[in-house]
């Protein structure tokens, strides 16, 4: 008989020690959550109700022992928002699996290994990451391509009667009321695109402007950390995969050693990649 292991760990949660909880946090974030999967599926297989030290010590070893064997050459992530989070934009639901197709598609472990990378590790690998809305709860800031669904406002035509839903609504004090007309205001240096007043708005004043992607480059934690940069303006899903895909370009010319994209984008490069893009974005800064 074949047995459901999904709904054996959903009903039957492995317990952890306070030993073994505290090693796993140990663990680099980026792995952590592969290390923590291993660590109880080989603890189910001898037949363990509980996880010890003793079984994370031992798993831990195993795993990056055999790291070159993990290592795909890219990382693909998202934030909560296919789960059902509420702030959710996602203006293309299959983004991720295009995505996915083109990072296949670019051979990096291929490449790295034509770089003379022997020594694989998870810190080689390209790192793409998709939020959903600006909360940005799978740190796009921090990631070699970190994409953030967002949702502009305009302001129409329809009468508003100053009711402030849009103001209690907007975290980022983005918009206002002017009490002489009354209009919205929207403060664009503001606005962080989550597109969270449009619905709130009974009459319609605040509409839909442009509904599409943030993309960030470049982001890296290690030694050298830096913050992503910005491409001005928001992009469609094809254009987005545009830039996807010139980036690795970049990526690929500019990488001796299988360094991370942070250390290889230049301003020139940022520059050129907006004069390439910049006329597509549907709102700019």
């Amino acid at each position: 008989m074949q047995v459901n292991t999904q709904f054996t760990e959903k009903k039957y949660p492995m317990k952890w020690s306070t030993e073994a909880e505290d090693a796993i946090k140990k663990v680099p974030f980026f792995v952590r959550k592969k290390v923590k999967a291993r660590v109880e599926k080989e603890a189910r297989s001898r037949s363990k109700a509980g996880i010890t030290l003793a079984d994370v010590l031992a798993t831990q070893k195993r795993y990056l022992t055999g790291m070159a064997s993990e290592v795909k050459g890219y990382q693909l992530d998202t934030c909560f928002g296919p789960s059902g989070c509420p702030n959710t934009i996602a203006p293309d639901a299959g983004l991720m699996e295009k995505i996915e197709a083109i990072l296949k598609g670019a051979d990096f472990l291929g490449f790295l290994k034509s770089m003379g990378v022997t020594d694989l590790k998870f810190h080689h690998e390209f790192r793409v990451t998709v939020a959903e809305c600006p909360n940005a709860c799978s740190q796009p800031q921090i990631k070699d391509i970190g994409i953030i669904a967002a949702k502009l406002p305009r302001i129409g035509d329809e009468a508003c009667t100053a009711c402030e839903a849009c103001v209690e609504t907007c975290r980022d004090d983005a918009v206002t009321i002017d009490e002489t007309m009354p209009r919205p205001i929207v403060d664009l240096q503001r606005c962080q695109a989550c597109g969270q007043c449009i619905p709130v708005c009974p009459t319609g004043t605040i509409a839909e402007a442009a509904s599409g992607y943030r993309i960030q480059l470049g982001g890296k934690l290690g030694r050298h950390p830096q913050l992503a940069r910005e491409l001005p303006g928001i992009y469609s899903s094809a254009d987005t995969l545009d830039i996807v895909s010139a980036c690795i370009t970049l990526y690929k010319a500019g990488s001796q050693k299988g360094e991370r994209f942070g250390e290889i984008l230049k301003e020139r490069d940022i520059q050129r990649l907006i004069d390439r893009f910049g006329s597509k974005a549907m709102a700019g800064e």
